[in-house]
């Protein structure tokens, strides 16, 4: 029998990129990589769970920032390989340099321009636990 998570296309390592974007505005706060795992964690828990790629393990959004993210909605693309997750954004960032968002960076005139204010410094960030 097909699952839903059989329906999505998993890329060579068993991942699918995952949108993260803010229910009231909008705003997309960043990009991560599930499994199925984590996938299945987020439906459960109702808060977003990611595969950290540079540790190789399941990443408990917040789990050290006390930042979580509420689940909302998840959403799966045309092509079965995207899945989109409308979420609550619990304390002030989603980046984990301590701004709203991941996207500060913009192209102007050839070059990376930081245009989004640090709204956390991340040494500080990073000593909250969930306990």
């Amino acid at each position: 029998m097909t699952t839903w998570l059989d329906q999505i296309h998993w890329n060579e390592q068993g991942l699918v990129p995952v949108i993260a974007q803010e229910w009231q505005s909008g705003q997309v706060l960043m990009l991560a990589w599930m499994n199925r795992e984590a996938l299945q964690l987020t439906v459960q828990q109702q808060r977003a769970v990611y595969w950290s790629r540079s540790r190789q393990r399941l990443w408990f959004k917040g789990e050290e920032s006390g930042h979580l993210q509420h689940l909302k909605e998840i959403r799966l693309d045309c092509d079965n390989d995207v899945i989109l997750l409308t979420v609550e954004q619990i304390g002030g960032a989603a980046c984990h340099t301590g701004r709203r968002h991941c996207f500060f960076q913009q192209l102007q005139d050839q070059q990376w321009v930081t245009v989004e204010s640090v709204l956390i410094d991340p040494t500080t960030l990073y000593k909250k636990s969930l306990g």
